[in-house]
């Protein structure tokens, strides 16, 4: 990630001074042909988790249509967690940059954007004022990130649910409930879950949390709320009671943990666990597709929901090129890029946009798109709405203490 930007010499301060006052004119309710005039020759620095192939490749064309079509560059910033984003950003905001920043957009959702959101660090509503903004469905994901209202800071990117794939050659009815998991694996059943903080198995615990405290309206309650307000021990009791009778039953024994969801679903290729995880409900369509699983796997979701919510882009309130960036997050929400992405040839993840909005040709996109018999069947399964943010890192916590290396 570059850590400064170049200034033109003191001989051309002057057409530097009427070159900042174009950089920063742009605000986030701008007329549109203005947004589109100040971002051509603008460099959008997007930092973006860089492990996934499919994912740099479909930000790789994004990359080129946005020169094509608006003279905007789009570099990727690669990282592996964007939390370390927000740190850096918090720490800019410490010492007063607030310009010239070398974040014009990001990939954010849930805690990282509850931090932004909570020390200020978000440009302003951009995403309210998006042209393709039109066309996004009206979700409760969508408007509250991970229980955080949005208040248009961050524009909506993708859909994502909580999934499980098996092998139907090898396991034939799957475990569809949090008490079935644990007696599939009392029953010889293979399974095991990335460690806490990796996201996959944060959310896997999150899962559990929701089901095994049902019955309580309170927890549920409490769910929703800051965890501050809440009795962590009391409701957590019944996911700790859970995972100590889980955990030397899974493959490690509980000793050693996948690293990741992705490698949860290696193993399943490998033939060393039954179950993946995954958070994209068309991730097997993908890896079948790819050569990364048989086309025996199916997915499916336990019989009351899992987990669901909407991951989005912002824009740090000192990023350098903000006109750029909306520019980005429009594209990112237009029906081509939106279908592209749907596709599990390129990236297979749910759509954030309401199909039924589009015209005709658009709508052709996405009933073009294959998900095969592997992916999540359409209208399977309910969505269980995300706890509040400040809960995510109090459980992350809570696992390490008990249960880390």
């Amino acid at each position: 990630m570059p850590t400064y930007r170049r200034f033109i010499p003191v001989l051309f301060s002057a057409l530097l001074s009427s070159v900042a006052t174009h950089t920063y004119a742009v605000e986030p309710d701008s007329d549109w042909d203005t947004v589109l005039e100040e971002a051509r020759g603008q460099t959008v620095y997007f930092n973006a988790w860089g492990g996934s192939d499919r994912i740099n490749n479909y930000l790789a064309w994004v990359a080129k249509e946005l020169d094509t079509r608006h003279g905007v560059t789009l570099e990727h910033v690669k990282v592996g967690d964007i939390a370390e984003v927000v740190g850096q950003l918090e720490a800019a905001k410490l010492v007063g940059r607030n310009e010239d920043g070398n974040v014009d957009l990001m990939w954010i959702n849930g805690e990282n954007f509850a931090a932004m959101k909570r020390n200020e660090l978000t440009w302003g509503p951009f995403a309210t004022h998006l042209p393709n903004s039109r066309y996004v469905k009206d979700s409760p994901s969508i408007k509250a990130d991970f229980s955080v209202s949005v208040d248009g800071l961050e524009s909506p990117w993708g859909g994502a649910q909580l999934v499980f794939i098996h092998d139907s050659a090898a396991v034939a009815s799957p475990p569809r409930s949090a008490d079935a998991l644990l007696e599939f694996v009392r029953g010889d059943g293979r399974f095991s879950y990335p460690a806490p903080p990796a996201f996959h198995g944060t959310t896997f615990i999150k899962q559990l949390l929701i089901e095994l405290s049902a019955e309580s309206a309170s927890s549920t309650q409490a769910l929703s709320e800051p965890v501050e307000k809440a009795d962590f021990n009391a409701i957590t009791e019944p996911l700790w009671r859970y995972l100590d009778a889980l955990h030397p039953l899974l493959r490690g024994a509980g000793k050693s943990w996948p690293t990741s969801g992705e490698m949860t679903r290696q193993l399943l290729d490998d033939g060393e666990v039954d179950i993946a995880l995954s958070f994209n409900p068309n991730e097997a369509s993908a890896a079948v597709r790819g050569g990364q699983l048989p086309d025996t796997v199916r997915t499916y979701v336990f019989d009351n929901g899992t987990i669901g919510n909407t991951h989005f882009v912002t824009i740090p309130w000192n990023a350098t090129a903000k006109a750029a960036a909306m520019v980005m997050s429009d594209f990112l929400l237009s029906p081509e890029a939106q279908a592209r992405k749907a596709d599990p040839e390129i990236w297979g993840e749910p759509t954030v946009l309401d199909v039924a909005l589009l015209d005709e040709a658009d709508q052709a996109r996405f009933n073009d798109v294959d998900l095969g018999v592997w992916a999540l069947p359409i209208g399977t399964g309910s969505v269980l709405p995300e706890p509040h943010a400040s809960w995510t890192v109090a459980l992350e916590n809570a696992w390490i203490e008990r249960y880390g290396q």
